[in-house]
C-alpha cells in the first residue's frame, strides 16, 4: 500500500501580511505595522505568530523570490539586502544594548547595579531578554524592537500609559511627548518607548519596567484602546 503525504499550504511572505505580490514599500511598511499590532501578545496574538510577521516582513525587504541584492524582484520595486535587521547606512543609528526587566530577579539583580549590563553579557541569556538593536532614523525604540521580532510590552502606542515604559541607564532618550509619566520619574530615567528614541550613538535600557513602583497603576489594559476604536 502505498501512503500519499498530504501536501502542506504554506503561506508567501505576502500572505501573511495580507497583500497582493505587487504591493509597493508604502503599502508593505503600513501592512507590516498593522499586522505586528493584531499578532502582537498583548493584544490577543501569539509570541509565534508576531515572530512568522517579523520573518515575512524581512524576507520581502531582502528580495523574496530569489531576486539578488539590489535587482528588482518580481513587483519592480529594487530591494537591498540587509544583515541582521540592520540597514547598510548605518551612520545615523543608534546602538541600544537592552535588557529585560522580568530575568533581574531570577539573578538577584538590581536595576540600580552599577555593574547590570556587564553581568548580563556574561549570563548568556536569551536573546529575547538581552542584547543589541539599532534605532535607525524616525524609528521610535519599540518599533526598533519590533523591527528585529521583538514583542516588547505596549498598550495605546500614544503616551497615554506607562505599559511601554523602558528604563534609560546609560545615553540618553527624547522625551517630545508624555502625556502620563510623572516629574520624578522621568528624573529617574524612565521613557516611553512606543514614542520616543534615542538621541546618543549608544544606549542602555531595561525594558519591560511596568510593575516598578508607581508605572504599576499608570499601566492600563493591552484591549482597551482597541475596545475605545471598535466603538467609534
Amino acid at each position: 500500500m502505498i501512503l500519499m503525504t498530504p501536501s502542506v499550504n504554506v503561506d508567501s511572505p505576502f500572505d501573511v501580511l495580507g497583500i497582493d505580490s505587487d504591493a509597493d514599500d508604502a503599502e508593505i511598511e503600513r501592512a507590516y505595522r498593522r499586522r505586528v499590532k493584531e499578532s502582537h501578545p498583548d493584544h490577543g496574538g501569539s509570541a509565534r505568530e508576531f515572530q512568522a510577521v517579523y520573518e515575512a516582513y524581512r524576507q520581502i525587504l531582502d528580495g523574496y523570490e530569489g531576486s539578488e541584492s539590489g535587482e528588482e524582484d518580481g513587483s519592480g520595486r529594487t530591494v537591498a539586502k540587509r544583515e541582521n535587521g540592520a540597514a547598510e547606512d548605518e551612520s545615523d543609528e543608534s546602538r541600544v544594548e537592552y535588557l529585560n526587566y522580568e530575568v533581574l530577579d531570577d539573578h538577584g539583580w538590581e536595576l540600580e547595579d552599577d555593574d547590570l549590563f556587564e553581568k548580563a553579557s556574561e549570563s548568556g541569556l536569551d536573546p529575547v531578554d538581552y542584547g543589541k538593536i539599532l534605532v535607525e532614523p524616525g524609528q521610535s525604540l519599540l518599533e526598533a524592537a519590533e523591527a528585529r521580532g521583538f514583542a516588547w510590552p505596549y498598550a495605546c502606542r500614544g503616551g497615554a500609559c506607562a505599559n511601554c515604559a523602558v528604563a534609560v541607564v546609560e545615553g540618553e532618550m527624547e522625551m517630545s511627548s508624555n502625556h502620563i509619566l510623572p516629574a520624578e520619574m522621568i528624573e529617574d530615567g524612565i521613557r516611553l518607548s512606543c514614542l520616543n528614541a534615542p538621541i546618543t550613538d549608544e544606549m542602555k535600557v531595561v525594558y519591560n519596567v511596568k510593575h516598578l513602583p508607581n508605572l504599576d497603576e499608570l499601566k492600563l489594559p493591552a484591549d482597551r484602546f482597541e475596545r475605545a476604536h471598535l466603538n467609534d
